[in-house]
């Protein structure tokens, strides 16, 4: 069971602490970030951690718990602030992202960060990890779920596709996967650099219960997660967002993917993301 079975307005409260937390994050790494992928993904992953997923820190080696992993790995700072904010490790270290011999690398190490389920970057290698891990859970009998979260970009390797072709033949419906479909990427929009759309139906051919949600509703989300069935399918909910959601001059922008907020631009920023 999740620890802290938050209700909607204290999940909304979480997603705006943790924010803040990545606007000060970004600002003070010394490589940079990815601001807008760590924006989009924040209602998703505190509903997870916050409400859904049956994990704590206390329990990151019991064998029943729920797996989650961050395939979307360039977004490693908006998952270590919410990994911090639910105590998987201290909140102090949250300043050392990025340095030299940090616990909090550019992209999720298990290794050096705990909670972290899987080392990813390369994109396209978090769902055939998922697909694994969802399997073995099956055949040894356990309960456990596993969660994937992709970018809508990212869904341009075919390793996806495989994976997804594998998870459907073993009819793994302990496996969800959660597509933070923000629209853009590297250099633009999603559709101009590659065209996923219609994605439902993509995810359907290949033998998926598909659901939609607005990713930056925690009540969407967790409406939506909460009523999936486990019924012989693997599951993918698209979570439609807005990459940089929360800070009106971020939100939308694809120039934010790798740019930081500096000056003026973090307090602008933490006064849009004050508590209410």
């Amino acid at each position: 069971m999740n620890p802290f079975q938050l209700d909607v307005n204290g999940l909304e409260k979480k997603a705006r602490a943790i924010r803040r937390k990545i606007i000060r994050l970004n600002a003070d790494s010394p490589a940079g970030g990815h601001t807008g992928a760590d924006l989009s993904q924040v209602e998703i992953v505190t509903s997870l951690y916050f409400r859904l997923l049956n994990c704590a820190p206390d329990r990151i080696s019991d064998d029943d718990r729920d797996i989650y992993i961050q395939s979307k790995g360039h977004a490693a700072g908006g998952y270590y602030c919410c990994l911090a904010e639910a105590g998987y490790f201290p909140e102090d270290w949250l300043p050392s992202y990025q340095h030299n011999d940090s616990h909090l690398p550019g992209h999720p190490v298990r290794q050096k960060t705990p909670g972290v389920e899987l080392n990813t970057g390369a994109l396209g290698h978090g769902l055939p990890v998922a697909v694994g891990l969802a399997l073995a859970a099956k055949r040894d009998g356990r309960s456990r779920k596993v969660y994937v979260l992709t970018g809508d970009g990212e869904l341009a390797e075919g390793s996806n596709w495989e994976a997804a072709l594998a998870a459907s033949h073993y009819q793994l419906d302990n496996l969800i996967v959660i597509n933070d479909k923000n629209k853009l990427q590297l250099a633009g929009p999603t559709e101009a650099i590659m065209k996923t759309d219609p994605l439902d139906q993509k995810w359907q051919a290949f033998g998926f219960s598909v659901t939609q949600c607005d990713g930056n509703d925690v009540a969407s989300i967790v409406s939506t997660l909460e009523g999936l069935k486990a019924e012989g399918k693997p599951n993918v909910v698209i979570a439609n967002t807005t990459k940089g959601a929360g800070v009106s001059f971020i939100a939308g922008r694809p120039e934010w993917h790798h740019r930081v907020p500096k000056g003026e631009e973090i307090n602008l920023a933490l006064k849009e993301l004050a508590d209410v």
